[in-house]
């Protein structure tokens, strides 16, 4: 089968709706994503029943824009793909229905991608991409997922630790709402830790052990408790912002250091929400002696590149999906 692949994905995991064409697995001939940030932002964080509905009201103006500007038709794309997992299963549903009926309609081979290998694959799509050895190691840190995969080659997963609890994502959303700083509270509280001492409170690192797990449940609770002692002027607000990143990335950085060392992979790779965190990043290369790489930020949220990044390899080992794939709100992947 040839290796030139155009195929039109779709994301709808969550509160993303996303629509890309990719071709080959590493170019982006579009990439478009309707975000719900705002629609959210007054919950403080994803409303599932709201972020299905938007779904559908959207679903099919993204898929259009983008086959439009990647100058293609539906006869022009040699598969769909789309995310059937793991992710809220309203938001499912309405990306995986919409990619099943494109795919019956025009005969088209259809492949239902798990959302964390998507998020692996956002390396991929970038330059440096045909340089890649394996075995590589894969930090996924999301809203959703904190989750350390061993990737031995395409498609070759070991799953060698993940959050027992709260994801980073979550954690940094959740101390955000107590810091009263907007939502989504990764990026803001990357922002206004950086005036702030990250020293100034000694938060729990969770799960310091010989495992490749982690927990955050512990350093949420530490943080609100801190919080609940009174009023706190902006410039604590700063120091208890900057304590808490600094509890987060620790832990990060050393169970997957462990990791790396121990199964002696060629490069780092960062994927997810939370890999555009900026500490993250700078810690964890000045702390691996391999190299760190990470998506562009844009690739970093969720995204239906990624998804088309991730069907490529399948396709060319004709690993297809039936019509009535299904959703799959839990999907692991292995």
């Amino acid at each position: 089968m040839s290796t030139f692949t155009r195929i039109l994905a779709i994301e709808t995991s969550c509160d993303e709706t996303a629509a890309a064409v990719v071709e080959n697995g590493r170019t982006i001939l579009s990439n478009v994503i309707a975000s719900q940030v705002e629609l959210h932002a007054q919950y403080g964080g994803v409303f599932p029943e709201v972020a299905s509905r938007r779904h559908i009201e959207v679903i099919h103006t993204v898929v259009k824009q983008a086959l439009e500007e990647a100058h293609l038709g539906l006869d022009d794309v040699d598969c769909i793909a789309v995310t059937r997992g793991p992710g809220l299963v309203g938001s499912l549903l309405v990306g995986v229905n919409m990619a099943k009926g494109l795919a019956l309609a025009r005969h088209k081979p259809l492949l239902g991608i798990n959302h964390i290998e998507g998020h692996i694959y956002s390396l991929w799509l970038s330059e440096e991409s045909e340089s890649f050895a394996f075995p590589l190691l894969n930090l996924v840190v999301s809203g959703g997922h904190t989750e350390l995969y061993l990737m031995a080659d395409h498609g070759r997963y070991k799953h060698l630790g993940g959050t027992l609890d709260d994801a980073a994502g979550e954690a940094f959303d959740k101390v955000g709402r107590l810091l009263g700083l907007p939502f989504p509270g990764g990026p803001a509280i990357d922002k206004v830790a950086r005036s702030g001492n990250p020293n100034a409170y000694k938060f729990p690192r969770g799960v310091m052990d010989d495992s490749f797990n982690f927990s955050f449940s512990g350093l949420k609770t530490a943080v609100m408790r801190q919080t609940q002692q009174g009023h706190q002027p902006s410039l604590l607000v700063n120091d208890l912002a900057a304590s808490f990143q600094a509890a987060v990335v620790e832990a990060l950085v050393t169970k997957t250091e462990r990791a790396a060392q121990t199964y002696g992979v060629t490069a780092v790779h960062l994927a997810g929400g939370v890999s555009a965190n900026s500490v993250l990043r700078q810690t964890m290369k000045d702390t691996l002696p391999m190299p760190v790489r990470y998506p562009k930020p844009i690739l970093c949220t969720d995204n239906a590149a990624m998804i088309g990044a991730a069907a490529h390899w399948r396709f060319i080992n004709g690993k297809f999906d039936a019509l009535d794939l299904d959703v799959i709100p839990s999907l692991q992947l292995v």
